[in-house]
């Protein structure tokens, strides 16, 4: 099992307490592997609000090729962070050409763009830049969004973590998802750790999708841009919420339903008993086999944790007003926020959705027995 921690803040927070949390967890991942999505961030990239950034890994040759297709399509350089790293890096951690996060101003011509128009030209070049690296392999692209930082390497959270100095200011963020990796695959493979991310909505999971295969090809044949790869059959997760709640316009408490949805029986007594007849007949091929814990967050910064019907994942909620953690563990829970109630603490079960929104005031369960908000 790998081990998953999230925090969201109403105030910047460094990236290092969500690895601490998984060091506390270490029995649950074997160091093979580390994932940070960061959103909501402080500092001098928090400031570039209307300019993607760019995260990922180069070569030398790598960065050559960036720099050219970057000027060709129009993109201007507006801030870049730099690394002055330790001559060793950890053991088993690869020593890298260039780690890379740097934002940039788009081209003029899509001022005048819809946003929608605008944000699917942002996916369409990371999309050209990741299979451009995936040809010489010289680079390795994790995103390229506004308001979004994600770094991975392989080698041990705590000891990457430091490596990386992620504790530096201008990694702050308000939003924070990390992943201690348990390696699953027949190779590691850094675009298979958590979490994954698509135009604005990212998700990590704790678990094993045994129906990754039938979702996959569905997905994939869907033609939305951005649904492929799947190095890892987590990376569904976080396609399946894209496509629920930008393809479809669903709210977040409609996801349970398209991966787990209610049985028949159940269903029938459903106050939305016919939309939910017809979305899971329209999204059976995206229904989940389990065990899995998912935690995920929106482009609005909403942070949530699900469970599958089998409920066989550990997963908690805890906090207090202004910051609140989804954890694997009570104990990754109680290293980083132990001053709160623990008696607020929420495990969600097979039904429940926990979900605190971006002004971190408490944390609300949609049940999915409930009434769907704005159910079509």
């Amino acid at each position: 099992m790998c081990r998953l921690f999230a925090l969201t803040s109403t105030e910047p927070v460094s990236p290092m307490r969500a690895v601490r949390a998984l060091d506390v967890m270490r029995e649950g991942h074997d160091g093979s592997g580390v994932g940070l999505f960061l959103t909501g961030l402080g500092g001098p990239l928090g400031a570039l609000a209307d300019c993607p950034i760019l995260s990922g890994i180069l070569t030398s040759e790598g960065e050559r090729r960036l720099n050219q297709f970057m000027d060709d399509k129009g993109f201007t350089l507006r801030h870049r962070l730099s690394w002055n790293l330790p001559a060793t890096p950890p053991p088993g951690t690869p020593r890298r050409g260039l780690y890379l996060v740097a934002a940039y101003e788009p081209p003029d011509r899509w001022r005048a763009l819809p946003p929608a128009e605008r944000e699917l030209n942002i996916l369409r070049t990371r999309l050209e830049l990741k299979h451009m690296g995936l040809e010489r392999e010289d680079i390795t692209v994790f995103s390229f969004w506004p308001d979004v930082v994600m770094l991975k390497e392989i080698g041990d959270p705590l000891a990457v973590g430091r490596y990386l100095d992620v504790d530096r200011e201008d990694l702050h963020a308000r939003q924070i998802l990390a992943q201690g990796r348990q390696n699953t695959n027949y190779a590691i493979n850094l675009y298979a750790c958590h979490p994954f991310f698509i135009q604005g909505i990212c998700t990590m999971t704790n678990g094993e999708n045994t129906a990754f295969v039938p979702i996959k090809d569905w997905l994939t044949a869907c033609g939305v841009p951005g649904y492929e790869g799947y190095h890892s059959d987590s990376e569904v997760f976080t396609h399946i919420l894209h496509y629920a709640v930008r393809r479809l316009g669903l709210p977040l408490a409609a996801y349970k339903h398209v991966i787990t949805p209610l049985p028949d029986a159940d269903m029938r007594s459903h106050p939305d008993a016919a939309f939910l007849e017809q979305l899971k007949a329209a999204c059976r091929k995206l229904i989940i086999d389990g065990p899995n814990c998912v935690i995920g967050c929106l482009p609005d910064r909403t942070m949530f944790m699900v469970q599958d019907s089998k409920k066989l994942r550990p997963g908690v909620v805890g906090g207090r007003p202004g910051l609140y953690a989804f954890s694997s563990e009570i104990c990754g829970l109680d290293a980083a926020i132990p001053e709160r109630d623990k008696t607020r603490d929420f495990q969600p079960m097979h039904l429940d959705t926990a979900i605190v929104g971006p002004g971190c005031e408490e944390i609300e369960i949609c049940r999915q027995t409930q009434p769907l908000p704005q159910a079509r």
